[in-house]
């Protein structure tokens, strides 16, 4: 299997902001959010309690609606240095969208060949996700120094450990789906990169207090 073109520059970019901080967080509007100004909405109270903290990443997971591309924007617009990216991406049209908003990243929770060819003809990287040593092989094969474990909660925290030493070099690993707050020293202690974290951030809509803790720490 060849690889595919190198979007470098955005890799590394990505790779050395998530050393400084291993925590991405994902978003995923609510109907509620696509009807109201952008200041009103959930999505934004949220968004604005993460950068508070001091969250560095944050992903905004697609949908197919037509207010997706404004929620991005906004967002971008009132919080111009965060990471902003694009999570649950499986399908041509949205990688589409995504290229065309110029969101620094995306990811997705498969890895697909033709997805991956068509992201670097963007010029837009495409995190892939993974789940066992073949995906992960068939990634870094396709030329992605990133990927997405998912869902790393059925894999378990020993997984990195199991596949480390018969594998050699892996690429940057990033554990996500099933993961709390109260996992990201233990998951990063087992050798993951970083962790994603989704709807468990947020309890009744205030930030989880020990998340905010691990950053200030």
């Amino acid at each position: 299997m060849s690889a595919l073109p190198n979007t470098s520059d955005s890799e590394e970019g990505l790779i050395r902001s998530l050393r400084i901080q291993p925590l991405l967080v994902v978003l995923r509007p609510a109907p509620s959010d696509l009807g109201a100004a952008f200041p009103l909405t959930r999505l934004c109270r949220q968004l604005d309690q993460l950068v508070e903290a001091g969250v560095r990443h944050v992903e905004i997971a697609w949908i197919e609606h037509p207010r997706w591309s404004d929620l991005v924007i906004e967002a971008r617009s009132r919080h111009p240095r965060l990471s902003l990216g694009a999570a649950s991406i499986t399908r041509q049209s949205a990688l589409q969208q995504v290229a065309e908003l110029g969101v620094s990243y995306a990811m997705s929770p498969l890895l697909d060949k033709a997805l991956q060819q068509r992201a670097r003809q963007l010029g837009c990287l495409l995190v892939p996700g993974v789940m066992t040593p073949s995906e992960i092989r068939q990634a870094s094969d396709l030329g992605c120094r990133l990927v997405k474990l998912f869902p790393a909660s059925v894999v378990g925290r020993d997984f990195h450990r199991q596949i480390a030493a018969p594998m050699g070099n892996l690429p940057f690993i990033i554990a996500a789906g099933g993961l709390r707050a109260g996992d990201l020293c233990s998951w990063l202690d087992a050798g993951y990169d970083a962790i994603a974290l989704g709807r468990t951030v947020f309890e009744n809509d205030d930030f989880d207090p020990s998340l905010a803790a691990w950053i200030g720490a």
